[in-house]
């Protein structure tokens, strides 16, 4: 068994209302005296009337400019340099706050993120996700340290678009499926990836017991207890998995095929969790659990997942690429078997959902169809 490396949580965490009143003053304890802010133009929109007036930190503010690539990483670190900032704050949604991480690592200074958006994990994890200029995801790069500081205003989450939150559900759930289907093989695992698999579970559980009530709480802008215990799940549980079962808790079949759909241009208005979820449904066919996908698609149809390629508007043409995109050597979808997984395997299935979608998501699908495009590019 290869050594597993425990990164279990940022060095502090905090979700409240009105955290960042004390940014400041948390700042200034980690003798941070200049910090470079990388948000998005919506994203400051969201989150301004939250943010504090900082009067002993020198501030500098720089816009990202759409993803999370080497390019923008570097570039944005030639700045913090330039500054001499002590910290890079991430205020923003995943790609943001990847930038940020990767900036940090490059640059030596410290991490502290600010979330717009319960949509995933992003802000636990010790790890950016890795996009060309033009949007086709490309590898991970796991950071050898956590975050520094994470600080959750659930006031900015709860006015984020709705489908949002829905897509952060999607890829919450997928933590358990995938990391299951590799922590479940061992007879004794290790204390680590035992609790990597008992928060898995719970991630699953805390979203079939909440979210249809936090999602409706949410379009009713409800800052309620469901909505609180679901953006939780979804920041801290997922992040959580993967920060304690390392390769065992992060990625399996539902994130390579995730990860394949990107070169589909019309991939890139989907959300990353809608395409993780898709992605769980096609893992569970490979896997042989039909019965088990087919009630996964049930929970899908309530709270307004997708279910097939038409759902996330993806042309069935790109079917076949996709597939052998998923099964590239070293991909993560080969954990689900002992022997690798044929493109044609992979097809198989995804051709299956898409003559099985159900009719009555159409409608569904119609109500997030507004949200993407009212609210999608939102940072």
């Amino acid at each position: 068994m290869e050594e597993i490396i425990v990164k279990g949580a940022p060095a502090e965490y905090s979700c409240n209302a009105g955290v960042l009143d004390r940014l400041e003053d948390k700042l200034i304890k980690r003798n941070i005296k200049k910090v470079l802010i990388l948000t998005g133009t919506k994203s400051w929109q969201a989150l301004r009337p939250y943010f504090p007036d900082l009067d002993g930190v020198e501030a500098a503010f720089e816009l990202y400019r759409g993803e999370s690539s080497l390019e923008e990483i570097g570039r944005v670190a030639e700045i913090a340099q330039s500054l001499g900032a002590d910290a890079i704050i991430g205020a923003g949604g995943g790609k943001v706050l990847d930038i940020a991480k990767g900036v940090a690592h490059e640059t030596g200074i410290q991490s502290v993120l600010i979330p717009t958006l319960a949509s995933n994990c992003a802000p636990w994890t010790p790890l950016s996700v890795i996009y060309t200029e033009e949007g086709t995801m490309t590898h991970y790069t796991v950071f050898p340290g956590s975050v520094d500081l994470l600080l959750v205003e659930p006031r900015v989450l709860i006015d984020a678009p709705v489908a949002m939150l829905v897509a952060g559900i999607g890829d919450t759930i997928a933590k358990w499926f995938e990391a299951d289907v590799q922590i479940s093989r061992f007879e004794d695992p290790p204390i680590a990836l035992k609790i990597a698999h008992y928060t898995a579970k719970l991630c699953a559980d805390e979203m079939f017991e909440h979210a249809e009530a936090a999602i409706a709480d949410a379009k009713q802008r409800k800052l309620s207890n469901a909505f609180i215990k679901v953006a939780e799940t979804i920041i801290m549980l997922g992040g959580m998995v993967g920060g304690f079962g390392d390769k065992y808790g992060r990625v399996a079949g539902a994130h390579a095929i995730h990860n394949a759909m990107t070169i589909a241009p019309e991939s890139h208005q989907a959300l990353h969790g809608d395409k993780v979820a898709y992605g769980v449904l096609v893992q569970l066919l490979l896997e042989g659990k039909a019965a088990e996908a087919e009630e996964l698609e049930g929970f899908y149809q309530k709270i307004g997942l997708p279910a097939s390629l038409k759902d996330l508007g993806i042309p069935s043409r790109w079917i076949d690429d996709i597939a052998v995109h998923s099964v590239r050597e070293g991909e993560t979808i080969h954990v689900l078997k002992e022997e690798p997984i044929r493109a044609d395997e992979v097809a198989a299935v995804m051709l299956e959902l898409e003559e099985q979608a159900v009719e009555s998501f159409e409608e569904t699908a119609s109500d997030r169809n507004l949200y993407y495009q009212n609210a999608l590019n939102r940072d």
